[in-house]
């Protein structure tokens, strides 16, 4: 019979969408089915990136749009133990409108009630030039702070209320002149600025600062002159501060911008940062196995649909890309829920914790973060995902139907295998480039490439194991050892997931007890009680007396001690250096400088020689070897200083090796007496009871030196650490909520992988209840596996993870390593146990099927 087809209808005009799209769409109409760990991964590390820098952008914005206030001014010049010279005041003067604030550390008495270690601000009636002081009572500053009926006036911080038992309208008594606390200091807009305090803030008036003769030549105190110029823009300020450098070149002030109020901060945040971006760069790459174990058992899922494309023509090329094509897009379904999330946060953490917040936060949308979240998002999903998918292309029709139990070996195709490593590649490079401590970066990345090696390499080792034990002669131990290794065993995909969480727990186990060792245990016993600083040179021998008949049998130290700043090493500028960041503080702001005539206690010379009586009387300098390194200097270099205005240069005559955990005394720069002979300058102080810390005895002697000495500062080395402890506390507290991110991830990747298996599992149990096996012998197999696995990743999760806590806390932290299993072993024993309830909870679904429907289909 012949006759003519009709003709086509015509195509709608318009833009046609490519065939491989338009299948991959029409395939996704059923839905994401068994794409849930999938998606979770990827939204959950792409997540944890995108909030890391989306805060981070917020907090710079926040700097950058609140410099001024932060600052109490457009520019500020800084001063350490000296004010301004009338010729310098007049160079301030005539750029703009200047306030000036005095900082320094004094003791608060309170009679019975003991003495507390506070910081003293003195303001003017000008204070604060932008922002404003926040009090309670709420009432205008320059009122509660002015002298009534002969009694000054303060605001204190509640916390020295608290600790000195008082209450507002009480009085405390600083370097003999009493004040009466008339309000608690809520907030003041400038506390960034005044740096990390170990003590409550006082504010006073100027005029009352100098009442209590606290500022004498030698004492520890900052005078900071703000200039306020309104409606300055970038350009003008820099001219004014180039106008100000030319009068008064010598001054030796710190000097810094509204537009870079704090750039200190600003690193610790970027440092911050790049951590925190590391640790969820973790989840992403542990969420990434999860990416795997999905697409595999995607297409497992897919046989069917496979087997049907390539038998009526279709190319595995077109195969792999189509079903590629269904991965991208609901990976970036899942990058774009990260996003979303990632981007709410800062929105979300300033609309609930504003007030409470001691930073100023910009919340906003940082598109260029975003994007380099997604793109590690897609990296990761693209590298994970190309070899399941690969692996489809060069199986023949009969052995993607008959590759059900023990799948036939094909090698992945050269293209695939190099897209993997151009994804990789990919995100090296975006790791690298983006990184504020690229050595720091280059580790992480060698550490994950051995994790994932040695991790595969455990599986394989421990398969080959199982592989060649003998068979139990009872069938439970028997059919457990033989799921080991089997062809499909989960071994390869449970062994990465959970040997990654238990290593990273371990790891931030052992990082959290020695530093808090290192805090709290370690420091305090070999440690002085007390440091006694602004002792004036004067009163020297009579305050050591003092302080020997107050603690007999008590080993005290006594250095001269003065404050500097670097402005040259070996004739370059300062600001000209660019040192390696574990360096840079040393040139960034002011040090503590002394000169001593003998290598103080607790330094050991490794170059040079100490000066003899001779020569000690030409401007020498014994800087810490350490840090010479890092800044090129030799025996020979020159280093130029400038304290109390005055710049002098001095040769390096030896290096020394520091002991600075002891907290004794010590310096980077140790001069020679010629150095500053006739200079101003007070005594440091330290006491170190016979027995150790002795609570009540510090509290007499600190009472004892407050009344006899109110002008001396005493610190108790209990407290300092308590502060330090507080805000390294909030840092671990961080960072465990970010490493948690990855711990769930390894989670998540852990239940996919018991997910992909399911199939095979379901075959297992059909077969061997049909068998006559029962539920209960089912379990007791599942359960010996699940033990086995877990026990084995959690010996190389704790070997592992000691390794990495051990280079992090020794090479990283530069503190002493102390193996302290005790939290690890409970942190990799819940590991495991979930691993094995999660398992045993996936299977026992499983076992309640009924065994007819699969013999139908099987």
């Amino acid at each position: 019979m012949h006759g003519t087809l009709p003709k086509p209808a015509g195509r709608p005009s318009g833009p046609r969408i490519p065939l491989t799209l338009r299948l991959a769409l029409r395939e996704l109409r059923g839905g994401l089915s068994g794409f849930a760990v999938f998606l979770a991964c990827i939204a959950l590390g792409v997540a944890a990136i995108a909030g890391v820098a989306s805060i981070s952008r917020s907090l710079t914005d926040g700097l950058g749009r609140e410099g001024g206030r932060i600052l109490g001014g457009d520019l500020t010049y800084s001063l350490i133990n000296r004010a301004a010279t009338p010729e310098e005041r007049a160079a301030l003067d005539a750029q703009g409108q200047v306030s000036v604030v005095t900082t320094l550390r004094a003791m608060a008495a309170a009679g019975d009630a003991g003495a507390a270690l506070v910081e003293l601000k003195a303001v003017g009636a000008d204070y604060p030039s932008l922002g404003d002081v926040v009090t309670d009572p709420a009432q205008p500053l320059t009122d509660l702070l002015a002298e009534r009926d002969g009694v000054l006036g303060a605001v204190a911080d509640p916390v020295l209320l608290t600790r000195l038992d008082l209450k507002v309208g009480d009085r405390i008594v600083i370097a003999g002149k009493s004040f009466a606390i008339r309000a608690t200091l809520v907030s003041e807009p400038d506390r960034i600025a005044n740096g990390i305090g170990f003590g409550p803030r006082v504010l006073i008036t100027h005029e009352a600062l100098d009442q209590t003769g606290l500022i004498r030549p030698g004492s520890l105190n900052r005078w900071s002159y703000r200039l306020r110029i309104p409606g300055a823009d970038d350009a003008d300020l820099a001219r004014r501060a180039a106008a100000i450098a030319k009068a008064a070149p010598d001054a030796g002030w710190e000097m810094r911008t509204r537009s870079n109020a704090d750039p200190r901060f600003a690193k610790s945040i970027e440092r911050f940062t790049q951590f925190l971006t590391l640790v969820g760069l973790t989840a992403l790459i542990v969420g990434g196995v999860g990416v795997a174990n999905a697409v595999a058992a995607f297409v497992e899922r897919k046989r069917g649909s496979i087997a049907t494309l390539k038998s009526v023509g279709a190319p595995g090329g077109q195969v792999v890309v189509l079903y590629l094509t269904q991965v991208l897009l609901i990976a970036g379904l899942g990058i774009a829920i990260g996003l979303g999330i990632g981007a709410a946060l800062p929105f979300g953490l300033d609309a609930l914790f504003h007030d409470a917040l001691p930073l100023p936060l910009n919340p906003t949308i940082a598109p260029g973060e975003l994007a380099l979240a997604a793109a590690y998002g897609l990296l990761t999903a693209l590298a994970f995902a190309i070899l399941p998918l690969g692996r489809a292309h060069d199986i023949p029709v009969s052995g993607l139907f008959r590759d059900v139990v023990d799948p036939g070996s094909v090698r992945t195709r050269l293209r695939y295998r190099l897209f993997l490593a151009g994804a990789l590649a990919g995100l090296v490079a975006l790791a690298l480039v983006t990184a504020f401590d690229r050595r720091l970066a280059l580790i992480f990345i060698v550490a994950a490439g051995l994790a994932f090696g040695l991790l595969h390499l455990v599986a394989l080792g421990l398969m080959a194991v199982a592989r060649r034990l003998p068979r139990p002669r009872l069938a439970a131990p028997r059919m457990a050892l033989a799921n080991l290794h089997r062809p499909g065993a989960l071994t390869p995909a449970i062994v990465l997931s959970l040997g990654l969480g238990v290593t990273l727990l371990v790891t931030l186990s052992l990082i959290d007890a020695n530093v808090r060792r290192t805090l709290t245990n370690s420091l305090p016993a070999k440690a002085p009680n007390l440091f006694f600083l602004d002792i004036p040179s004067s009163d020297a021998d009579a305050f050591h007396a003092f302080l020997g008949s107050r603690a007999p049998g008590a080993k005290i130290e006594r250095v001269p001690m003065m404050r500097g700043r670097i402005t040259a090493l070996d004739g370059v500028p300062a600001g000209e250096i660019k040192p390696p960041e574990d360096a840079a503080w040393v040139l960034d702001g002011d040090r503590g400088i002394t000169y001593a005539e003998d290598v103080p206690e607790g330094s050991s010379l490794v170059a040079g020689t100490w000066w003899n009586a001779e020569e000690g009387r030409t401007p020498l300098v014994s800087f810490d070897a350490e840090l010479a390194g890092k800044l090129d200097l030799k025996v020979g270099s020159t280093v130029t200083v400038n304290v109390l205005g005055r710049t002098l240069t001095a040769r390096i005559a030896n290096l020394r090796k520091v002991e600075w955990r002891s907290l004794g005394i010590n310096f980077v720069m140790v001069f020679s007496p010629g150095t500053f002979r006739g200079a101003p300058h007070s005594d440091l102080a330290t006491l170190t009871l016979p027995n150790g810390p002795d609570g009540k005895a510090e509290a007499v002697i600190l009472r004892d030196v407050a009344r006899a000495y109110p002008s001396v500062t005493s610190v108790r080395v209990k407290e300092a650490l308590e502060a330090v402890s507080e805000i390294v506390g909030k840092l671990v507290l961080a960072i465990r909520g970010a490493s948690g991110i990855a711990v769930v991830a390894s989670l998540f990747v852990l239940a996919g992988a018991l997910a992909a298996g399911h199939r095979a599992r379901l075959y297992d149990a059909v077969v061997l209840k049909t068998l006559g096996a029962t539920r209960t012998r089912l379990l007791t197999v599942y359960t010996l596996e699940y033990g086995a696995l877990g026990l084995a990743t959690a010996i190389f999760g704790l070997a592992a993870g000691t390794l990495a806590g051990w280079v992090i806390v020794t090479r990283v932290m530069k503190l002493e390593f102390t193996l302290d299993l005790s939290g690890a072993v409970i942190a990799a024993g819940l590991a495991v146990a979930f691993a094995i309830v999660l398992g045993l909870a996936g299977t026992w679904r499983i076992l309640g099927q009924k065994p007819a429907p699969y013999l139908r289909q099987f």
